[in-house]
């Protein structure tokens, strides 16, 4: 069955046993939750505002997942009916409140990062897409619209409205519309808790849609690490990462959370194209 903005992945006979073996992605989970040395990210955020730029950590953040993806693809596959699927574009999704407010509306917004883009433009990027919100009515349209609409429903014929629509989904059917601003089809869900002074969590995934990963990044706060003997403090921010282990297996994703370090290790690199490829060593 061909899906919208995907393409099937043939897989090896040991792959495909374990998706048949464990047919829901909610079956497997594998979690991360390390501190990583967001140090020099800080520096660079820093002197870019001193600058007068809007540039925040979470645009850094999503870009360099996004790199992270680019570096390594089989991140933007999924599993959906039994089959190994691949995203043709990279997304990143997010939920936004439209004001800070405990019964502000909330809303899914999905940010395609293009092979071009850079953390200029990814923070206009998110940076227009959430003012239009806050600035003006809010219009809903697609999945958000969807949203309003289905959950009004009585309980007799949203329920089974509902499981025909989930059904649609592991199917590759579900309507287009449905699919636009929907968070769960994209290339990772991101939610950003550190903003309300959080550490990082375990969140978790659900079977519906085409998103293997979600990840949920903490605030960053001073730690402690030994470098050459000697104790040093540094900027920390925990990132809770929840994967599909059918997509890839622990050696490549070990290596794609080393990129990432390095990535936020080396903050310039986000000035380059979202696609650049990022050696860290020989093999990839």
């Amino acid at each position: 069955m061909a899906r919208i903005n995907s393409k099937r992945i043939k897989v090896g006979g040991m792959t495909q046993l374990c998706i048949d073996l464990k047919p829901r992605r909610t079956d497997c989970d594998v979690f991360i939750n390390s501190p990583i040395d967001v140090t020099e990210t800080v520096k660079y955020i820093d002197n870019r505002k001193k600058d007068g730029e809007y540039i925040t950590y979470f645009h850094a953040f999503l870009l360099a997942i996004a790199k992270t993806i680019y570096n390594r693809p089989k991140l933007n596959r999924f599993v959906k009916n039994r089959h190994m699927y691949e995203h043709t574009t990279v997304s990143i999704s997010f939920v936004a409140k439209v004001e800070f407010e405990d019964d502000s509306e909330e809303v899914m917004i999905i940010i395609d990062v293009a092979p071009e883009d850079n953390i200029n433009t990814i923070s206009k990027k998110i940076g227009d897409k959430i003012q239009e919100l806050r600035n003006k009515e809010l219009k809903m349209d697609g999945a958000n619209a969807a949203m309003e609409i289905l959950g009004a429903l009585p309980n007799p014929i949203r329920v089974p409205l509902i499981g025909f629509l989930k059904w649609t989904d592991e199917k590759g059917i579900l309507p287009k519309g449905l699919q636009e601003d929907n968070l769960y089809y994209s290339s990772a869900i991101v939610t950003d808790i550190g903003s309300l002074k959080s550490d990082s969590i375990h969140h978790n995934n659900t079977d519906f849609g085409t998103a293997s990963s979600i990840m949920a990044i903490g605030e960053i706060r001073d730690d402690l690490k030994v470098v050459d003997g000697k104790p040093k403090v540094y900027k920390a921010c925990k990132f809770g990462i929840n994967f599909d282990e059918r997509v890839a297996d622990g050696f490549y994703m070990i290596k794609a959370y080393k990129i990432l370090e390095y990535i936020l290790a080396n903050p310039k690199l986000l000035e380059g194209r979202a696609d650049e490829i990022i050696e860290i060593d020989n093999k990839k």
